[in-house]
């Protein structure tokens, strides 16, 4: 096992103020800087040519709530709980029924930054269950301004309420009611409010001098896309284009607020999204995985695989290319030695931390584990990834016109039946064909050495895996966002109905 000891450089010993920038949906091809062809990102262009770009950084989840887990706790959804048995290898998520959420005995990134004296804020979504117990604030955030689901709707507040927007402990208003999103144009306002409440943010920690932590868990590539007015019409990629170029113009102004502040030498922020792009939305509505292989709900690259951007000036050398396995959970650790602090010692963390990655140029050995609910589907160790199930979606879910690979059928790897492969894994070069079109002979010797060296890496894990208690099992009418806290004061209390609990049923 390599050590990961290792000296900060002096410039790094002071605690740094952490930004990390989480986009919802957003696909590998969707950024200039990775070959989006109209090249509508220059400020994302400008972040990564100030900085470093990571072209092997995964998920840990190919869905929005695992993997923002696993963002926040360092460890694999099968670990902290979000994930269902409910059926094998299903992909949960947490609509407004679900009952279970982030539990009390994980440790999250702002819960451990505080030690070190942060302020931490989560600016859009979180996603981590809605009910009392699991709210941002009683998890390590001093403030939150966004919502704890996505922003589906609007709904009709007798068999489903419309989502809340919070501003701290208390709801301010409703999706489609007081917070608008046209349906018919996409017009929305919600990203300058997240990007305001961002500078806001900045601008008063720094006048404090107290070090921060900045969550920017925006929502306008997940469908029903927004952008507001001045964006809208102006992207050659149509309304999804629209709402890239809007973060990517709030992107830049981040940067350049903490740039006019002086302080972002003292301030590292990353770029990246918790899945691939929605190919079941696009091209309307979803974004592009680039070379990659299906998208949003599958184990295949265009699923996991995530545009990255490391930018911290004065300590990153400018215009970096990193071929590091990174994963969302990184981030964790990552940010904890930032802050100069250990990682809970307690209990198996996934995350790596990067810094000797991103400050020296050292690449650390480790493979990256593909889980879709409770089974693990594939593993990439080096250039060659594993495939010990496949699983694009069912027939009957493809015959309803839902399709996760739209396009992009790979005879006997792309498959609508869940594909066991554990004694034959398919396995794949991806140097060579990062498409996952070409899967290597059985016979080769290649095909041999890899499988052996990936086994002994599979087994290592099953064999110290403990799975958490499943979060995403049950769901209740009762428990959706019928009267969040606050909602007396607006007006906006709804009935719920009756407890009635059920296993929830998950068709992808």
């Amino acid at each position: 096992p390599l050590c990961l000891c290792w000296a900060l450089s002096p410039a790094a010993a002071a605690t740094a103020n952490i930004v990390l920038l989480l986009m919802d949906d957003m696909g590998w091809g969707d950024l200039g800087a990775f070959g989006e062809p109209s090249k509508e990102t220059p400020n994302l262009d400008q972040m990564a040519a100030e900085g470093m770009l990571f072209l092997d950084f995964y998920t840990a989840s190919p869905l929005c709530s695992p993997s923002r887990a696993a963002l926040l706790t360092g460890r694999l959804p099968v670990r902290n709980g979000f994930y269902t048995t409910n059926g094998h290898a299903r992909n949960a998520y947490t609509p407004q029924d679900i009952v279970g959420g982030i539990p009390d005995s994980e440790l999250l990134l702002p819960e451990l930054l505080k030690k070190a004296g942060y302020t931490n804020k989560i600016i859009g979504k979180w996603h981590l269950g809605h009910r009392p117990q699991f709210h941002p604030l009683r998890h390590g955030f001093d403030e939150w301004f966004g919502s704890p689901n996505c922003h589906f709707g609007p709904y009709d507040s007798t068999e489903r309420p419309n989502i809340p927007v919070y501003r701290d402990w208390e709801m301010a208003g409703r999706y489609y009611e007081d917070f608008k999103i046209d349906l018919k144009t996409g017009e929305a306002n919600l990203t300058q409010l997240y990007l305001q409440e961002a500078l806001d943010f900045i601008s008063k920690q720094q006048a404090s001098q107290q070090p921060f932590f900045l969550y920017w868990a925006i929502d306008a590539t997940h469908a029903p896309v927004y952008a507001s007015k001045q964006f809208l019409g102006t992207s050659q990629r149509g309304l999804y284009g629209d709402a890239v170029r809007e973060i990517d113009d709030s992107v830049g102004k981040i940067l350049k607020h903490l740039q006019q502040l002086g302080i972002s030498e003292n301030t590292f922020v990353f770029f990246t999204s918790d899945n691939g792009a929605a190919l079941i939305s696009a091209p309307k509505q979803g974004g592009s995985n680039g070379p990659f292989l299906c998208g949003k709900q599958t184990t295949f690259e265009g699923g996991m695989r995530e545009p990255a951007i490391a930018w911290w000036p004065g300590h990153i050398p400018a215009g970096g290319v990193s071929h590091q396995l990174g994963s969302v959970m990184d981030l964790f650790s990552t940010s904890l030695s930032l802050a100069g602090l250990q990682p809970p010692s307690d209990r198996q963390i996934d995350g790596i931390d990067l810094l000797p990655v991103i400050l020296q140029g050292k690449l650390i050995d480790r493979p990256i584990f593909y889980y879709r609910g409770n089974e693990l589907m594939a593993v990439r160790a080096g250039l060659y990834k594993a495939h010990y199930w496949t699983w694009s979606n069912s027939w009957e879910e493809h015959g309803k016109g839902i399709d996760f690979c739209p396009g992009q059928s790979v005879a006997g790897v792309t498959t609508h039946t869940q594909e066991e492969h554990t004694h034959l894994p398919l396995l794949f070069h991806l140097g060579r064909d990062p498409g996952e079109k070409y899967p290597l002979s059985f016979a080769s010797e290649e095909y041999q050495r890899a499988v052996e060296h990936i086994s002994g890496l599979v087994q290592q894990h099953k064999a110290t895996l403990v799975p958490g208690q499943p979060q995403l099992n049950v769901c209740d009418q009762a428990v959706m966002n019928w009267s969040p806290p606050g909602c007396e004061k607006l007006g906006k209390c709804l009935k719920a109905p009756e407890s009635d609990p059920k296993k929830c049923s998950w068709p992808h």
